[in-house]
């Protein structure tokens, strides 16, 4: 960007009262006045030559401490101002940081006199209140001449970008608090084989002698062989609603900004449990090889102008999708199209409906009959206002037999109210538009 000239305010009137001066003085023919109103006209322009060349001297360089952060937090800016010629000194500094709108106003600091090869250092704190992937800067450096007539401005150096990571909260650990061996145990799958494992097989042609397990063979009198231990994994999908018609609210109050908080603590608590994760939109799969890797993608997920959730949907009704032993859907408002093709996923593990209660529902009933028909057809409805009230409603989901499905009905902006349970598992429950 090339420097930008201005007059100051001071600069401003000595060329008002410069004009002013010349032309009484020449009216009234008094060389002196005449004089004066010269003497004011040069002024400004002979300051300027003082400052010519002082901005490109100025250097900067500016680090952040740290560059990736939860929402919420505080990161600090260092900013270091130099003055790169060994002869001449800038005589008056302010610099301005740019920063967007978010992250609040732009920080204003005057260095003042600056001599040759001398550095300053700034900091400031920032702490971004929702997630996103923010530039911070450039940095937009004011000298002005020593008579302070004349300001140039010009800006330094490229932005430096901030990720803001959704915020996490903690969440029950899946096979403690799910009751892994029981009956309602998420089913594993076979990733692969490693150490070796004490069941005996019999003997084929072409296994290793160091592998014979002779304690069984002489308990069955043929050749008995150890086993390859089979790894078992297992399978999570995650689906997130990312709509623009199906949230509601602006900033931390969007409920956009709840369900990727949920999805990025759903998928952190399930990635910390060992379980391999498939987390999707309605407009496809995102990054998911590990958690630093789920919440960056996060960071910058925006929302979609589809009008349908079918896309996501249909995710789950594939083979991977219905052989997950864990499936969640973090959900804005559902049409009953949408609700009905949900209630219609099927899958041996458990099903697992996160409701954001303050996205763009029409009305309570909307709400309450979505969580009617998603419960009576096996999924555990967990209604959300908040991301804080999540960690004792998702142990109560994970957890098998907890009385979470079927659940009271919802309604938006809050928790769950009432007390009368609604139809067992596995009933359907017909829903006026859903056909």
């Amino acid at each position: 960007m090339r420097p930008q000239r201005t007059l100051t305010a001071r600069g401003g009137l000595m060329l008002f009262f410069g004009v002013v001066a010349l032309v009484c003085g020449f009216v009234i023919g008094q060389r002196e006045l005449t004089g004066v109103g010269l003497f004011l006209l040069l002024v400004p322009p002979i300051s300027a030559l003082t400052i010519l060349g002082a901005t490109g001297r100025v250097v900067q360089s500016r680090a952040l401490q740290p560059n990736r952060i939860p929402a919420g937090t505080d990161t600090r800016v260092l900013v270091r101002i130099g003055n790169a010629s060994t002869a001449w000194p800038v005589v008056w500094l302010r610099i301005e940081d740019a920063l967007p709108v978010r992250l609040g106003y732009e920080p204003r600091y005057t260095v003042g006199f600056l001599s040759a090869r001398a550095v300053r250092d700034v900091t400031y704190l920032v702490r971004p209140a929702v997630r996103g992937r923010y530039p911070i800067g450039p940095l937009r450096v004011s000298v002005v001449d020593p008579l302070g007539c004349v300001r140039v401005t010009r800006q330094v150096g490229a932005p430096t970008p901030l990720l803001v990571t959704p915020p996490v909260v903690p969440l029950s650990t899946l096979g403690v608090s799910d009751g892994s061996q029981g009956e309602h145990s998420p089913r594993r799958s076979v990733t692969g084989a490693g150490e070796q494992d004490p069941i005996p097989r019999e003997y084929r042609y072409g296994d290793e002698m160091r592998r014979v397990h002779w304690r069984s063979t002489a308990k069955h009198g043929e050749l008995m062989v150890r086993r390859d231990e089979q790894h078992w994994r297992e399978h999570s999908t995650l689906l997130l609603d990312t709509r623009f018609g199906a949230h509601d609210g602006e900033g931390v109050r969007d409920s956009l900004e709840t369900a990727v908080s949920v999805a990025a603590s759903v998928a952190v608590n399930l990635l910390d449990s060992g379980h391999e994760l498939r987390l999707h939109t309605e407009r496809g799969q995102l990054h998911t090889g590990n958690t630093s890797g789920v919440l960056d993608g996060l960071a910058t997920v925006e929302a979609s102008e589809a009008d349908s959730l079918y896309g996501g949907i249909s995710t789950l009704e594939g083979a991977r999708g219905s052989s997950s032993s864990l499936v969640v859907a973090v959900l804005g408002a559902l049409s009953p199209e949408d609700a009905a093709a949900l209630s219609r996923v099927r899958g041996s593990g458990l099903h697992v409906a996160v409701l954001c209660t303050r996205a763009a529902w029409t009305d309570p009933e909307h709400t309450r009959r979505t969580a009617e028909l998603l419960a009576a057809n096996g999924w555990r409805v967990v209604p959300v206002a908040d991301p804080a009230e999540l960690p004792p409603l998702w142990g109560r989901a994970i957890t098998p037999g907890s009385g979470v499905s079927p659940m009271s009905p919802v309604a938006p902006g809050g928790p769950l109210t009432g007390e009368t349970p609604l139809a067992p598992a596995g009933t359907r429950v017909p829903w006026e538009g859903s056909r």
